[in-house]
């Protein structure tokens, strides 16, 4: 789609309009970025492969009644989707200590956590995303308590639909990252993506990195490591 009015660029992708007015075109983009974007660099592929991967996890949450913005998939790096107001919360779910949690609490990287951890940070880029609770969310106004209790509800049953599928593809999912939004009835829905960019993807047996820890760590082999969950999540 050619000619289109960009609404947004962020780090990964850019948003348009379209000419339906409660529809956008997401395009994803191969930029990567880590650290509130302090580190920046390219992981070729990575636009075809997070835009896919996105798609074919949120189709298959949808059959576990989780409703999404995805409308049509109209390229290997473009979607069109719902217009959503985005509510301005990265809701990080945890199963198993890694990254900035095993910093925080002290635990080894890979220590399976006791109960799934459900963390929630403000969307600020200025601020560097600081981490909140319920009260923080209320005090700023950015989501109701009703509200929080579906997000809340919705990321568990992500949780356990993902977590139970990817294993099945021999990934185990480590902890992510989701974002929601509001539709044009007021309806908590699941926006953003489910990516190797948004997600901690570990072999289930030998716990290599299939995720963009690989790069924001300077491991290496990040291209090699997006196409293979690509692979083994639609044989591509």
């Amino acid at each position: 789609m050619e000619n289109l009015e960009l609404l947004y660029e962020g780090k990964a992708k850019k948003v348009f309009k379209t000419d339906r007015p409660d529809v956008y075109l997401v395009r994803y983009k191969d930029d990567a970025t880590a650290g509130n974007g302090a580190k920046r660099g390219t992981i070729r592929g990575k636009g075809v492969v997070n835009n896919l991967v996105t798609n074919h996890l949120m189709r298959f949450l949808e059959t576990k009644g989780i409703p999404t913005h995805l409308v049509e998939e109209v390229s290997d790096t473009e979607t069109l989707v719902k217009k959503v107001q985005i509510v301005p919360l990265e809701v990080i779910v945890r199963n198993v200590a890694a990254g900035s949690l095993a910093k925080r609490l002290g635990m080894e990287e890979g220590t399976k956590l006791k109960t799934t951890v459900l963390e929630y940070c403000y969307k600020d880029d200025a601020l560097g995303d600081p981490m909140v609770n319920e009260y923080h969310i209320a005090a700023l106004g950015v989501a109701t308590p009703e509200e929080l209790r579906q997000i809340a509800d919705y990321s568990m049953q992500i949780n356990a639909a993902l977590g139970e599928y990817l294993k099945t593809a021999g990934i185990e999912l480590i902890d992510f990252k989701l974002e929601f939004g509001r539709d044009s009835e007021g309806k908590i829905i699941l926006a953003d993506e489910i990516s190797p960019d948004t997600c901690r993807f570990w072999d289930v047996k030998t716990h290599a990195h299939l995720d963009k820890d690989l790069f924001r760590r300077d491991l290496g082999g990040e291209e090699e490591a997006y196409r293979e969950v690509l692979h083994r999540l639609l044989g591509k």
